[in-house]
């Protein structure tokens, strides 16, 4: 390259350098980019590279673009070690504890939030999925008194001839003739002449049909007014059946749709708390944390405190099961309480007020939000 050459790209460079920067849309200012952290946040050392010569923490601001930050989140995902185990006591003992820590720079020692949160929520509603399906009734497993009290209802003058007929009919499909309803009839069964063909609970009459879905559940006799209910109604046909016979494909639909439900409720129940707190000026990154952190403990605490009174109801019955059931539901309360007054250091009058007033707030989101799932399961094809 001869010196001509070199002198137009020495010109070329230094016009580039004192020209200013273009501004562009949705971009910061240079000036409010988070400096170079000099210290891990961790452990204190000093910084001579990407990570933490002492303790191998990555010298990065977690108050980034959303781009870092995903790559970061599957970064962490992808690993597994033992840390998972620590922040699993953590988060049953103190849950608190684990946001506070993140946002205080101590991360390297606990499990991202994001990556908990997505591993016991899979737990959590894996169970409940497994819970939903194994709920439905078979009239065979029914004792002599339900059977009796079945009969009676059957009976009354109040129920349609259409509805017992079709249970009738379920009964029939079912292989459960008349001689073997009356195995162990109860007393008042044996003194009065009521029919003894029963396949289905009293209360609703919605026991599986001979298909194995529920019965007679749902009518539609009212005819639609415009043609939003039409279609509406059309739908709800096609999900549930005539009279509900597809009723357990769609409850098992809809309780599959609840991840993705409750995954999106978080960002709301973040923005909850930043409406709450908005005099402290808090990011909004740092309510979504706490977010993570605390739907993951009620996630966790409630299969445990399930999995205790099923434990409980086999092994010791009555009152004082009923009694320790009641102390883990008081228990599971007071650590949300004290999870938000220790993240947000508020006095305890704000904080309860606060505490409910955000329980209400969040209770209302849930509503809309199960409602709106409830329509889309029954809009999607």
């Amino acid at each position: 390259m001869d010196d001509q050459s070199r002198i137009v790209l020495g010109e070329a460079a230094v016009t580039a350098a004192l020209e200013p920067p273009r501004r562009r849309f949705f971009s910061r200012r240079h000036k409010l980019q988070p400096p170079a952290l000099p210290y891990c946040e961790n452990c204190g050392a000093p910084m001579a590279g990407p990570f933490c010569a002492q303790c191998g923490q990555a010298a990065i601001d977690y108050r980034r673009s959303f781009r870092h930050i995903i790559v970061d989140v599957l970064d962490s995902f992808l690993n597994w070690d033992s840390k998972f185990f620590a922040t699993i006591g953590w988060l049953i003992a103190r849950p608190w504890h684990l946001t506070n820590q993140f946002l205080a720079g101590r991360r390297v020692r606990y499990v991202h939030p994001l990556r908990l949160y997505l591993l016991v929520s899979i737990l959590f509603f894996f169970v409940v999925n497994y819970w939903a399906k194994s709920i439905h009734a078979d009239p065979s497993k029914l004792s002599a008194e339900d059977r009796a009290d079945i009969a009676a209802d059957l009976n009354d003058p109040d129920i349609p001839p259409a509805v017992k007929a079709r249970v009738r009919g379920a009964l029939e499909a079912k292989g459960m003739t008349q001689p073997e309803a009356q195995t162990s009839p109860s007393p008042e069964a044996a003194v009065s002449p009521r029919p003894t063909a029963i396949v289905s609970p009293p209360t609703s009459l919605a026991s599986p049909s001979p298909s194995g879905d529920f019965g007679p559940l749902v009518q539609f006799d009212k005819p639609p007014s415009d043609k939003f209910e039409k279609w509406l109604e059309q739908r709800a046909k096609e999900k549930m059946g005539e009279h509900g016979s597809k009723m357990a494909l769609f409850i098992a639909t809809l309780f599959s749709n609840l991840p993705y439900m409750m995954l999106c409720c978080i960002p709301l129940f973040a923005f909850v708390l930043k409406v709450l707190y908005v005099r402290k000026h808090i990011f909004y990154i740092d309510h979504l944390v706490y977010a993570l952190h605390i739907h993951s403990f009620a996630y966790l605490a409630i299969m445990l405190i399930v999995l205790i009174t099923i434990g409980l109801n086999r092994s010791i019955p009555g009152t004082f099961a009923g009694w320790i059931i009641a102390a883990l539901w008081i228990a599971f309360a007071t650590q949300i309480f004290l999870s938000i007054r220790r993240v947000y250091r508020q006095g305890w009058f704000f904080t309860v007020f606060k505490f409910f007033l955000g329980g209400f707030a969040y209770f209302i989101v849930l509503t809309v939000a199960l409602a709106v799932t409830f329509f889309i399961t029954i809009a999607l094809p």
